[in-house]
């Protein structure tokens, strides 16, 4: 026989090797991922609902997937173990890489935010507060007064068109029948 004629079969056998040894490697790893499950850990499920494990068993694990709520899994149905830094990411988010010192202080009133400016400028806050007081009233008295400038929109049908049609029309078929 001829090498070239066997070329062929011998590629073929040799990609079908390598393909199921990867899938071996795969299996066998994801089994020793689900073998290293303890209580406490946090889990993805394959259908992509993340728990903690509470028990572990032979071929089950106990899964808490709500504070309080327990249900049984096959092992087979756990599709990551996770870290715990990036559990609390993910279900709870708490993120560990954000210093308390980066995040923004969000003050209770405005005045601090308006000191930088007030220094630049030659008004004092006592004068920008009486002008803000004035505003105020001048807007209070003229809702009192009934001054608004919001215009009020009829959304009822025209008396006109509701006039035109009769009784008779609306009994027969009309277009406004319902």
């Amino acid at each position: 026989m001829n090498i070239v004629t066997l070329l062929p079969f011998i590629v073929l056998i040799g990609a079908m090797f390598l393909m199921t040894r990867s899938a071996k490697n795969k299996q066998r790893q994801a089994q020793q991922m689900r073998n290293d499950m303890h209580p406490g850990t946090g889990v993805r499920t394959i259908g992509g609902m993340y728990a903690t494990v509470k028990e572990v068993h032979d071929d089950t694990v106990l899964l808490e997937v709500a504070p309080g709520v327990h249900a049984i899994y096959a092992k087979n149905a756990v599709g990551a173990v996770l870290d715990d830094a990036e559990y609390n990411r993910i279900v709870h988010g708490i993120d560990p890489d954000e210093d308390a010192d980066e995040t923004p202080v969000v003050p209770d009133d405005a005045s601090s935010l308006t000191e930088a400016a007030d220094a630049g400028d030659g008004d004092s806050s006592a004068d920008k507060a009486d002008a803000a007081d004035e505003a105020d009233e001048a807007d209070e008295a003229d809702e009192k007064a009934g001054k608004t400038d919001v215009k009020k929109i009829d959304l009822g049908k025209d008396e006109a068109a509701a006039a035109s049609t009769s009784e008779d029309e609306k009994r027969d078929g009309g277009t406004d029948a319902k």
